[in-house]
């Protein structure tokens, strides 16, 4: 540790506190929350890989939405995949962010953690997806098994925090 790195901020997000509740997901990360069917991606705005929202972020932390096992890490770090309670879940930051192969995300967990909703997944700069060439920041929150599920239904769009209920 140099003399000065004490007095450094750290600057790595805590994880956030949510109140949980059994078939309700929370926002993974800050920012508007939009339809699916506004998302600039046939794959994610038709549904094909399940239903969700997308969502434009302003924050830079990627956390829970429900406590499950991480069930899939994507090699270029820009995709994390949940399961618990019967729900298979996708959250996908960015578009076309598969081509940056890594670069700005900065993944906090691995295939079989477990983890609990509020709990930190993931950071990204927004500022390196910005200055990406024919990429961009609208993401998806997909729930992949979302035909097997009883009842599906959004209960919020619009501008909101990490945390909120879906």
């Amino acid at each position: 540790m140099g003399l000065f790195d004490f007095f450094k901020k750290n600057s790595t997000p805590a994880d956030i506190t949510v109140a949980e509740e059994a078939g309700v997901l929370v926002q993974p990360i800050d920012g508007k929350v939009i339809p699916l069917a506004d998302i600039n991606d046939g794959v994610f705005s038709e549904g094909i890989l399940g239903q969700g929202v997308g969502l434009i972020p302003s924050g830079q932390a990627v956390y829970a939405p429900m406590s499950g096992t991480i069930s899939t890490v994507a090699e270029t770090k820009h995709a994390v995949g949940i399961e618990g309670n019967g729900v298979e879940l996708l959250i996908h930051v960015g578009l076309e962010t598969v081509s940056m192969n890594g670069k700005g995300f900065d993944v906090k967990v691995k295939e079989g953690d477990q983890v609990k909703a509020g709990q930190l997944l993931y950071t990204f700069s927004l500022a390196e997806i910005e200055k990406a060439e024919g990429v961009e920041t609208t993401s998806a929150i997909l729930v992949t098994n979302s035909d097997d599920l009883p009842n599906f239904e959004v209960l919020f769009y619009g501008e909101g925090k990490a945390g909120l209920m879906l």
